[in-house]
């Protein structure tokens, strides 16, 4: 599927006074390539390279079950655990300059600004780690950034577990529902862009799911002016 509108699974609702919502992807949606390892990688190479040395069986153990969650939960206590919200920032605003703009993906992000310049309400949700896709988010001019979040005691210091669920999957039509503030979607009309098994859910519950592929997209939707 190739930027083509396909089935959401209920009679296409009218848009007639219903706020209009675009809810983008980022990893190989808005960039072509995956941001999260790299993030990681640069919070410190040594300390990751030992962490998963050292936690090898449960890594190996998590990947046979194809259990994403509990791998990303291995890594986000291996990388960010200890570490102060002050640099996690500091080093999501040096990771997001290596990635905006050479890693954005021109086509998709085209379509984003469609939509903001249309009015809409644009927002990324993403598996991706919270401190860089808000900033992302920021440059991209989206209104809002939901995505997986690390957990911070009262001091400050990241505990090295995820704060709710890791942001993919079923995961990401309730933060875009909390997001609304509504239980259900009825009173919008979403447009959706991914690219995964981890964006199914997200396209399922769209009016407007866009299937990301290796072909370009174009500037508007089809049938817009």
């Amino acid at each position: 599927m190739n930027d083509q509108e396909t089935e959401p699974g209920t009679p296409e609702r009218s848009a007639r006074d219903r706020r209009v919502v675009a809810a983008f992807d980022l990893d190989k949606t808005l960039t072509v390539r995956d941001c999260v390892v790299p993030f990681v990688w640069s919070l410190g190479r040594r300390r990751l390279v030992v962490g998963v040395l050292s936690n090898l069986p449960f890594i190996v153990a998590a990947g046979l079950r194809r259990d994403r969650d509990r791998v990303k939960a291995i890594i986000t206590r291996i990388a960010f655990r200890g570490r102060t919200a002050d640099e996690l920032r500091e080093r999501a605003e040096r990771f997001v300059d290596r990635v905006h703009p050479s890693w954005i993906r021109g086509d998709t992000a085209a379509r984003l600004s469609w939509h903001v310049e249309a009015g809409h309400s644009v927002v990324i949700v993403s598996a991706s780690y919270e401190p860089y896709v808000r900033l992302l988010a920021e440059r991209f001019g989206a209104v809002g950034a939901l995505a997986t979040r690390v957990e911070f005691d009262r001091d400050g210091r990241c505990t090295g577990r995820l704060e709710g669920a890791n942001c993919r999957g079923i995961e990401k039509v309730v933060r875009l529902r909390d997001w609304l503030g509504v239980d259900e979607t009825s009173s919008f009309e979403i447009y959706a862009y991914g690219d995964s098994r981890g964006d199914r859910q997200l396209l399922a519950i769209a009016d407007r799911p866009h299937w990301i592929g290796k072909n370009r997209v174009s500037v508007r939707p089809e049938g817009q002016p």
